[in-house]
C-alpha cells in the first residue's frame, strides 16, 4: 500500500497520514520533516531529495504527506495506490491551524521538524489564506484528477474525511 496525501496547509494532511499509518503498520514520511530543520530554517535541496529517495528505495509500502512537487512528486504520484487531495475551504483551514496554536503552543507538532516550535504569524496567514490557493496551485490539484482519476479521492469538508476514515 502506497498513499499520497497533498492539499492546503492547515487541512489535516499529517493527522490523517499518521493515522493511516498507524492502522496500516506502515512507515510515514511527512514532507515538513524533510524540508525544516531547527529554528524554521530549510534543509539544503539535494540533502531533501537524497532523504525522500531513500525512503521510496527502501519501503515497500508507505504514507507520505505534503505538497513540495521538487521532491520526487511524480515518482510518489506514480508509485501510489491512492492519491488523496484535502481540499478545505479557507475558513476550515484557518480553523484548524489556529486550533493546532493553542494545542501545540510552545511546542514542535509530531509531523514537523525538531526545533520548530508552531507559529501561527502573518506570512503563514497570508499562505493559508490566498497564496497556498494560487490558481498554479488549484490547477496542479486539477491535473492530478486528471491524471490518475481511478486513484484520486478528493476530501472537502469534515465530514468526507470522517466517511474516508470509516471506510479504512
Amino acid at each position: 500500500m502506497k498513499i499520497v496525501i497533498r492539499g492546503y496547509s492547515g487541512s489535516g494532511k499529517s493527522t490523517l497520514a499518521r493515522k493511516l499509518g498507524e492502522k496500516h503498520g506502515v512507515p510515514v514520511l511527512h514532507l515538513d520533516r524533510v524540508q525544516w530543520l531547527p529554528n524554521w530554517t530549510a534543509r539544503d535541496d539535494a540533502e531533501k531529495r537524497r532523504i525522500v529517495k531513500a525512503f521510496l528505495d527502501e519501503n515497500e509500502s508507505w504514507v507520505i504527506d505534503g505538497n513540495y512537487s521538487s521532491l520526487y512528486q511524480q515518482r510518489r504520484l506514480e508509485e501510489a495506490d491512492t492519491i488523496i487531495l484535502m481540499l478545505f475551504s479557507r475558513l476550515s483551514c484557518l480553523c484548524r491551524v489556529s486550533k493546532r496554536k493553542r494545542q501545540y503552543r510552545g511546542q514542535t507538532r509530531p509531523d514537523m521538524g525538531e526545533g520548530c516550535e508552531e507559529k501561527l504569524d502573518a506570512a503563514f496567514l497570508r499562505w493559508v489564506l490566498w497564496e497556498g490557493r494560487s490558481r498554479k496551485i488549484r490547477q496542479s490539484y486539477a491535473k492530478i484528477q486528471a491524471q490518475y482519476p481511478e486513484k484520486t479521492v478528493v476530501i472537502r469538508n469534515q465530514r468526507e474525511l470522517d466517511a474516508l476514515i470509516a471506510q479504512v
